[in-house]
Parts: structure tokens; sequence; C-alpha cells
């Protein structure tokens, strides 16, 4: 059975992505069943890839670029053996080699070059603008662009398992990186690494922030009814607290600046609502500002002494 459109409200829904849809068809999905077209994700995911997918409800959209900038988990499975166009099990195969002989020494050492602050070239295939065009667009054109290593870290990679599968070898791992890792890239880098060349063949993305897999639900779940995390708890989750006094919330609602709270302003505990415990990962990012009777005013940032306002959710 359909469920009925319901009156927008303003929060986040947190979706298990289903494997075979974008992100875009998640949130065209989100926009039939909340009745609004304000709907918006955090942290695009591959077509193939399932897990935890963000998205912004109306007010809750304004949120979406900060939480986008938090730390995130997968789950993911590499193939070494095989290289293709994509650096996924999407793209055509470009490249072999027997990967069986490949030690858990050299497996080991192979990630751990690849753990920390690294430098990392995006996959071809992929939505970086280069001269105002998506580069995934430029490669199908022919014209695939050169593009350039950016600085990202991996906190964790994590080997779980490893299957041998005559010449290839499937090799299970976690992940926890910052905003703008390409687990894609890591696949490759790993084969290359190991010279026998590698590709993603599974990823689930279980944490996205503070949003764990086990708050997520799926779209048949959210079809029957759907779950939004109201605005204010969504904010206390995924970022520092700071408490205003009522004439402190008047002032940042008509967009006056306040002195600076200092590492004091994240010492709230984050709400552990349906989002899980994760506290906020973020130090000196944004900082959600709430007035005397628990309304979200807005999202601060502290520079030069003063507290200035990043969105504003109060009329």
């Amino acid at each position: 059975m359909t469920a009925r459109p319901v009156t927008a409200r303003s929060g986040l829904v947190i979706v298990d992505k289903p494997p075979g849809w974008t992100s875009h068809d998640v949130v065209a999905r989100i926009r039939r069943l909340a009745g609004t077209r304000r709907v918006g994700h955090a942290g695009t995911l591959d077509p193939m890839a399932t897990g935890v997918l963000v998205v912004g409800v109306e007010k809750a959209t304004r949120l979406l670029g900060h939480l986008a900038l938090t730390s995130k988990e997968y789950a993911a499975t590499i193939r070494l053996g095989q290289a293709t166009d994509t650096d996924d099990a999407d793209g055509q195969v470009v490249a072999s080699a027997a990967a069986g002989g490949v030690t858990a020494a050299a497996l080991s050492a192979a990630a751990r070059q690849l753990t920390g602050e690294i430098q990392q070239v995006p996959p071809g295939i992929s939505a970086i603008k280069v001269a105002g065009k998506r580069a995934y667009r430029l490669t199908r054109e022919g014209a695939a662009p050169q593009l350039a290593a950016r600085t990202v870290t991996v906190s964790a990679l994590r080997i779980l398992a490893v299957r041998p599968l005559g010449d290839l070898v499937d090799v299970d791992v976690e992940v926890t990186c910052s905003s703008g890792t390409y687990i894609r890239a890591i696949a490759r880098d790993l084969g290359t690494a190991l010279e026998v060349g590698g590709h993603l063949t599974a990823l689930r993305r279980t944490r996205v922030g503070p949003y764990q897999i086990d708050a997520a639900a799926t779209l048949d779940e959210l079809e029957a009814s759907l779950r939004v995390i109201p605005l204010a708890e969504a904010a206390a989750a995924a970022f520092p607290r700071r408490d205003l006094t009522e004439q402190e919330a008047s002032m940042v609602a008509h967009g006056a600046r306040l002195p600076a709270a200092g590492p004091a302003a994240g010492s709230g505990s984050a709400g552990s609502g349906s989002a899980g415990s994760g506290a906020p990962d973020t130090p000196g990012g944004p900082v959600a500002a709430f007035g005397p009777d628990g309304t979200l005013i807005a999202l601060l940032t502290e520079q030069d002494g003063l507290a200035r306002s990043l969105a504003v959710f109060v009329p």
C-alpha cells in the first residue's frame, strides 16, 4: 500500500540506500513521501553502493553542507588482480595480473601506505568539475581529465578477511575517512601498490558523522512510515551545542554577532535519539545554538573572538 504524502516538517531522514539507486533517485522518493520539493542529501553514494544516506527536508537542507564535511565509515570489498576503467565493478576490466601470490605481509604494508593523511587522485569517473564540466562527462567524451591529487585523511583501513579466488583475491575492509575520500580510489591504489591492479566490488556506508546504519530505514519502511529526526534533535546530534539566553537568541536571529564561547561551546552532550551516540567529529567546525526553549536558532562559527551565523533557522 502506498503511503499518502504528509505535511512536510523540517528534519533529517536517514535512509539505507538500496543498490542500483542514485542518490538523486532517493531524494525524489523522499520528496514524494514528504510532500515537498525542498529535499536534499549530504554526501553522494554511487549507484552500486548501499547504506547511510542523510536526507534533509525543508529547513534541514541548510544543515546538509556542514554534515557532508563530517567523517564517514564504510564496509567494502576490494578485488585484487583486475583494474577497471571506473575503479569499481560497474566498469570494464582494463588490466589483469595474477594476485594469488600476494602475501598477508604485503597486503598489510600496502594498506598502511594508504592510511593517515594522504594525497589521493579522484577517479576519472567522478562528479568533480573540470573547467565547468563533470569529470565523468569528459571521460565518456574521450577527453579524460588529469585530476589533481587532493589531501584526504584515512583514519583507519582495517583488513577483515582475505578470500582467494584463483588468480583473483577479494579483500574485505573497513574504512574510516574524511569527507572527499573515494573508496574506489583506495581500491585502485591498493592494487597499484601490490602491482596486480584492484577495483571495488561492494560498498556499504555504515556511518555519516553521528548517524549509524542501525538508525537508517529502508525505502519500503519509509513508504510505510516516514521517520523524520526533528531539526533541533538532528543538530544536537551532529554539532557541538551552545545554549543562548533569550537576548542572545534574539540577537543571533537578527544577524548580530556574539562573543565567541571557545571550547566550552562544544561541551554540551550530543543528542542520542535515533541518531546513535556518535559525538561531533569536526573540532573547530559549526556549533548549534539553541534558545532557552530548546529551539534551534542557528549554526554558528567562531573567528577572531566573535561567533557569527552560518545559517539561521528561526523566522
